[in-house]
């Protein structure tokens, strides 16, 4: 363990004691307290499921915005031919078989890809490229749409994406260091609800939500009570 990394958590835990479980609004509190780093960490709310990770009838996913944003610069490329109107509209870049050459060469310097219905029949070829980097327009995170200045405002207005990991996790950026407690209270309230509601249909008994954690890039994790997320 790097010696920094040592002292940072070593003054970390003078401030709360990370065996225990608190109410959403304390951890936040906790973590506001936290030593932080010279650079505006990103703040994340952890979650452990009960599903099963192997059944694709129990793959969770979904979409949320943030109530105040996410703090963070998202780059959007837009797959379409009618580029001067998804540059209009906000998009960094906008292209179609231009893009795809791009991208195929090992280009990848985007947060978020919007693509048209049109479009998408094309943009599939790039599955196995984009998929494994969580970058492929999906219609259910709302990235596949022929509205495009309505995709491209709520992306860069802080709506972030959520999926399952082969391991039943599920890891989602609240705001930044420099927001209020206020502000990530809010933002994470919103991700805790988002997640709570994308239980599938087809889990039955047990409980979906099993664990929930806030830290920050460089912070240690704080345990949320359960009584936040039992009715899940």
């Amino acid at each position: 363990m790097p010696k920094t990394h040592s002292k940072r958590y070593r003054n970390a835990v003078k401030v709360a004691d990370l065996a225990q479980e608190y109410p959403l609004k304390d951890a936040v509190e906790i973590l506001n307290k936290f030593p932080k780093a010279k650079f505006d960490e990103t703040v994340e709310l952890s979650f452990s499921l009960g599903v099963d990770a192997t059944s694709g009838e129990q793959n969770v996913r979904g979409t949320t915005p943030l109530p105040n944003g996410s703090g963070k610069k998202v780059r959007v490329l837009v797959f379409t031919d009618d580029t001067t109107k998804a540059l209009a509209a906000g998009a960094d870049f906008a292209g179609l078989q231009d893009l795809m050459a791009k991208i195929q060469g090992g280009w990848l310097d985007f947060d978020v890809a919007i693509a048209t219905n049109e479009a998408m029949k094309t943009v599939r070829t790039l599955a196995r490229v984009l998929g494994p980097k969580g970058l492929m327009p999906n219609p259910k995170a709302g990235t596949v749409t022929d509205d495009i200045a309505a995709g491209i405002k709520a992306v860069k207005a802080g709506r972030v994406e959520f999926k399952m990991d082969k391991t039943a996790n599920i890891g989602v950026g609240v705001g930044k260091r420099s927001f209020t407690t206020a502000q990530i209270l809010e933002n994470a309230t919103t991700v805790l609800e988002a997640v709570g509601k994308a239980k599938p249909t087809t889990f039955k008994g047990g409980q979906f939500i099993k664990g929930v954690t806030i830290s920050s890039s460089m912070s240690p994790s704080v345990k949320i009570a359960a009584t936040e997320f039992s009715k899940y």
